[in-house]
């Protein structure tokens, strides 16, 4: 064991929640954003008391509420990524019509990095 997590950002839910949740240190936040293996399920705040955690499920729209801001903020991004501040990993690519490859691959938990498909 190493150090434990500040925060984990899981776009996973329902397969990895529990795992997000025990790798958090003490005052750490749990931020659940997607559903890919199915929701998370409802659970007692009381889970959450051990080390002091925090949990939030935000959704885009609270974040940019129009197309101006959503075009500014994705313009930030890929300023970040253009200045180096932001490191996007790419694992690997897929032909299109290797799909379905490309998910049994993303289902296997093997990936560790974004996962492409080329058009």
């Amino acid at each position: 064991g190493g150090e434990m997590a500040k925060a984990v950002i899981d776009g996973i839910g329902l397969a990895t929640w529990e795992i997000s949740l025990n790798s958090l240190g003490r005052r750490g936040i749990f931020v659940s954003f997607g559903n890919a293996s199915g929701t998370v399920p409802a659970f007692e705040p009381l889970k959450l008391i051990g080390k002091s955690l925090f949990m939030t499920r935000p959704k885009l729209l609270d974040y940019v509420e129009n197309r101006e801001k959503l075009l500014r903020r994705a313009g930030d991004v890929f300023q970040w990524i253009k200045d180096g501040k932001l490191n996007v990993s790419v694992d690997r690519s897929f032909p299109l019509e290797a799909a379905a490859d490309g998910h049994k691959y993303l289902e296997s938990g093997a990936s560790t990095g974004k996962v492409l498909y080329k058009i």
